[in-house]
């Protein structure tokens, strides 16, 4: 089957069962507000609506957050869909993403087991869905590895390779805030959190930009792998434009 394009986003890979797209920042996955702007899944049910008018669906099996790029995997079908989900709880979908963090950490590699809560849980927070780091929160595990170091304007920066070995919330968002090496960009978890509710009450402004650097948290779904008999084992996507702030190896 020849592979499709839609201006949103690129098509890593097709076939008659599944797609697998590279979703940029900061298109959604799924719609919530019904007034809202076009999602990713609205994207695919027009991409694929000869499939869906022939008995298909659009099932997105790893979902990713609004600002963060990268693979994503959709059935075209509820068998294959149920096939996936299995896949998925039975921890034979592992997922790689690539972050741009402030800092230099003193380590190459380190697994983090830091279990995870919603702040409110247990403190005053301003921020509903945000998440801490706390000892009564579910278990969390993280794999790191640095892939490089760099400055830039007296900055000290490293791309940062992440392995969730559980699926929390936010949980790379998280344990790397509480190493001490917060995402560019990110919002919530990032340098000071008050640029979250700065950004819905204003928007991206002048202002925003000096303090995050990117307009979106500098978190990318690299790899994803698949160890499923029948289907290819793994899928990749390129480094996003806008991590641009990385130097040229």
């Amino acid at each position: 089957m020849s592979i499709r394009n839609d201006a949103t986003f690129t098509v890593i890979d097709e076939s008659d069962d599944y797609i697998v797209v590279n979703k940029p920042a900061p298109l959604q996955i799924h719609p919530g507000d019904p007034n809202g702007p076009p999602t990713l899944w609205h994207r695919l049910c027009d991409l694929l609506s000869y499939e869906i008018a022939n008995g298909g669906q659009v099932s997105i099996i790893n979902r990713l957050d609004r600002e963060t790029s990268g693979v994503v995997l959709v059935a075209k079908s509820q068998p294959v869909a149920r096939l996936f989900g299995m896949a998925m709880q039975e921890r034979r979908i592992h997922k790689t993403y690539t972050a741009l963090v402030h800092g230099w950490p003193e380590w190459e590699e380190q697994t983090l087991d830091a279990p995870i809560l919603r702040a409110g849980e247990v403190q005053s927070s301003d921020i509903w869905v945000k998440q801490i780091v706390h000892e009564q929160g579910v278990p969390c595990r993280t794999i790191f590895r640095i892939l490089q170091r760099f400055e830039r304007d007296s900055q000290r920066f490293a791309l940062i390779e992440a392995k969730p070995e559980t699926g929390r919330m936010h949980q790379i968002r998280v344990h790397l805030s509480h190493l001490g090496l917060p995402i560019v960009g990110d919002k919530l978890y990032g340098l000071d959190d008050r640029c979250y509710l700065e950004f819905i009450e204003t928007g991206w402004t002048p202002a925003l930009e000096q303090k995050l650097i990117l307009p979106r948290q500098a978190l990318h779904s690299s790899r994803l792998e698949l160890n499923l008999e029948g289907f290819p084992s793994f899928w990749e996507a390129p480094m996003p434009p806008e991590f641009a702030l990385m130097p040229s190896a």
